[in-house]
């Protein structure tokens, strides 16, 4: 079943951003590169992005499917507008798209699932 299990903030600066959420609630984060960290509680987890050109405008709510490829299509086929094709990240693929009223969304499948 398809869910949200991740939600990706636009920050300006990742430690920044680690200190508050980490002060705020006692997360833990997981450094992924200079401008990426993330909690990995298994459960919703939030990620920080603060690369100027890879950080979406607004929080972009990601939704883990088992296949990424037919998620794509049905997507698609339902009127999404695909922003960002199919990639590799670490653990797994993504890809972002718009829904009919403007709002980004992520899809992942993470290595724990079959491949597409």
């Amino acid at each position: 079943m398809a869910r949200i299990n991740y939600v990706e903030l636009p920050v300006a600066d990742t430690e920044r951003a680690k200190r508050f959420y980490g002060s705020a609630f006692a997360w833990d984060f997981a450094d992924f590169g200079p401008s990426y960290a993330a909690t990995v509680s298994g459960d919703t987890d939030i990620g920080f992005q603060a690369d100027p050109a890879e950080r979406t405008k607004a929080a972009l709510p990601v939704i883990d499917v088992e296949n990424i490829a037919i998620t794509l299509a049905a997507v698609q086929a339902a009127g999404g507008e695909i922003t960002a094709p199919i990639f590799s990240f670490p653990g797994g693929q993504r890809f972002h798209f718009r829904d009919p009223d403007g709002h980004e969304l992520a899809v992942t499948q993470t290595a724990g699932h079959a491949s597409a």
